[in-house]
Order: structure tokens, then sequence, then C-alpha cells
């Protein structure tokens, strides 16, 4: 059967995002490169090779993108760091897949941006796909920078991107939060094929989020991707509600897209922050991963 693409490189493919779309671009090229600075995983695909590299260096990144149709960047840090500690991983990297993806003729980068690039955002503010930049971290502001250089060589060298604005991408809603801003393994899997799918995208900003009923975002800007998420973190409203945090008007926590990233002093882990849960709302969310089997049918991935 003959693929959509030659080649595809994805970078990060040892992440946790990276290992759930291995399969998913696999099945879209006669070649996929999983490309890491871990070592490979323990199994690869029939059509995947494997390259440890360290895409923070530009002459290892190179070689990487000859032949390559499509760029897949989910290469970084994935939490808030005193900007030294991301600028390689975070900012150079990117500069790299594209200047190395330009040098190598890819038509089209994928890069798995974030929700933190417009963090400081208010939940009631019904963000759509033109909102300002307001990043919330320093991490925030390497997903910034890197929508910025997609858009750049757009317009300059007519190298297409996608940029997955990527909300709580976990198995199943994980707090109160999550109600808002969950991203299924199943959705993003979607997203990401109808991102590499897409005829033509230009410059491209997607909300990567599920469909929830409280979702504070809207993606209709972006309807042309074909993008149609399918699973509700609503399922699972009553066991986390049960025993949120009380609401907090003046918690910009509560308030912010961004979550505890909102808050966090600068350098510090976001990440520790949304772990440290009360015992109660973490029993709510364990709890709430117990589903009867008719939502287990709807691909909520339990």
């Amino acid at each position: 059967m003959t693929k959509l693409h030659k080649k595809i490189v994805l970078t990060g493919a040892c992440g946790n995002l990276g290992m759930e779309i291995r399969a998913t671009l696999a099945a879209l090229a006669d070649t996929l490169v999983s490309v890491d600075i871990s070592d490979a995983p323990a199994t690869l695909l029939d059509n995947e090779t494997f390259v440890q590299a360290d895409c923070s260096k530009l002459d290892e990144v190179l070689p990487l993108m000859e032949g390559a149709n499509i760029a897949v960047h989910f290469a970084s840090i994935a939490d808030e760091r005193p900007f030294e500690d991301l600028l390689g991983p975070n900012f150079l990297s990117s500069y790299n897949v594209w200047e190395a993806g330009h040098r190598h003729g890819v038509q089209r980068v994928i890069y798995a941006s974030s929700v933190h690039a417009v963090g400081m955002v208010e939940n009631a503010a019904g963000a759509d796909l033109d909102v300002d930049h307001a990043p919330d971290t320093f991490y925030g502001l390497a997903k910034c920078f890197t929508e910025d250089l997609g858009k750049l060589y757009w317009a300059k060298r007519g190298m297409e991107s996608v940029h997955l604005r990527i909300f709580s991408c976990t198995k199943v809603p994980q707090n109160a939060r999550a109600l808002r801003t969950w991203l299924s393994f199943d959705d993003l899997r979607h997203l990401v094929d109808r991102s590499v799918t897409a005829t033509t995208t230009g410059f491209t900003v997607v909300y990567g989020v599920s469909d929830n009923d409280r979702a504070p975002v809207n993606n209709d800007k972006a309807a042309f991707l074909g993008y149609k998420p399918k699973d509700n973190a609503e399922n699972w409203a009553d066991s986390l509600l049960a025993s949120a945090a009380p609401a907090d008007p003046s918690d910009r926590a509560q308030m912010c897209i961004g979550g505890p990233f909102a808050t966090i002093p600068l350098g510090e882990s976001g990440v520790a922050a949304i772990k440290a849960m009360a015992p109660a709302e973490q029993a709510a969310t364990d709890d709430a991963k117990k589903l009867p089997s008719f939502l287990t049918k709807k691909g909520m991935n339990p």
C-alpha cells in the first residue's frame, strides 16, 4: 500500500506523547525516523528506524531531515525550568528543526506547542486562535518563540507548520481543571493525523483539547484541518468535583487556562505543582478511572 509520505521524522519519540503517536505516524509514511536523546524504545515498528540525537545541536539534526517530507517536533523539556536550562532543549532545538528542514526541503513541521503559550488568558475569555501570546512561564515563552518561528519561516521561506497547543494530555482526566483542559490520547492521535494529512496548512495554530463541555477555547478558525475530537472530560465530572478545591476567583491557578503554571515562580516546576494535589482529590481521580463499560466503548481510554 502506498503511504502518503516517504519519510516522517519524529523528535522526542521516547517522551510520553511521542510514544503515543509513533504508530499513527508510521501508518502515514514509508519510513518513520524516531529521534530522541534517550535510548531507543524496546520495540520498533516495522517501518521505523531510531536515531539517538540531541536536537539542540544543529549538526545532529541536519542529516535527519534529508529526504523527509514531514517533521514532527515533540522534543523538549516538558516543564518549567530556569531559562538557561530550557535554552538548548526548547529554544535552539526548534530553530534547528526548522532550519534543517528548510535546507532539506521539508514541506511541513508539526510542533508540540502548549496551552502555556497563552497560559495567562482567563478561562472566561473564550479564547480563539487569534488571542495574543500570554505565556505563563519560560516554558510557555519557548512555545511562543517557536510559534513565531514557524510563522516567520512560512512568511519568508514558504515552509508550512501546524502548532498544537496541547492542554492536559493524559489517559484520563486527572483533576477538576482537566474538565476544561483534558486531551485524550485518541484525540491527540487524531489531531496529529489531521495535521499531517491536511492538503495545505500554511502557518496554523490549533488547540489540542478534547470535546469537553467546559473547554475555555475554540478551534473554529482551524476547522479546515478536520480535527473533530470525540472524548469529553464531563464523564468524570461527578468524581472530580466532589473533592475539588473551593472556587476562588482570586486564585489565578483557577482563573487562568495555564492552571498552576500561572502562579508558580519563574523557573520552578509547574508539573510538581500539579502533582501536589490534595489526597482527597487524588482519590477522586483514582475512583474516576474505574469507569463503567459503556464509557469504555465510547473510547474514553479508562
